[in-house]
């Protein structure tokens, strides 16, 4: 079984809502400049896309 796409990573602000479910690394950030140099780095780092699903939380994403 060869899985092809998957979410590496979610980066999140402190204060927003998000489920932990499947074992997903989430990362939580103070501020908007701080999630973005998370998921840029993320993104370099795990060879994935980061994607912005609301303006408080990235995912990074294997294709």
């Amino acid at each position: 079984m060869n899985i092809e796409k998957f979410i590496l990573a979610a980066i999140k602000m402190e204060s927003s809502t998000v489920n932990v479910a499947g074992g997903t690394p989430v990362f939580s950030c103070t501020s908007k400049v701080e999630m973005e140099t998370v998921a840029a780095n993320l993104e370099a780092i795990l060879d994935g896309i980061a994607h912005e699903l609301s303006e408080n939380v990235y995912i990074i994403v294997k294709h």
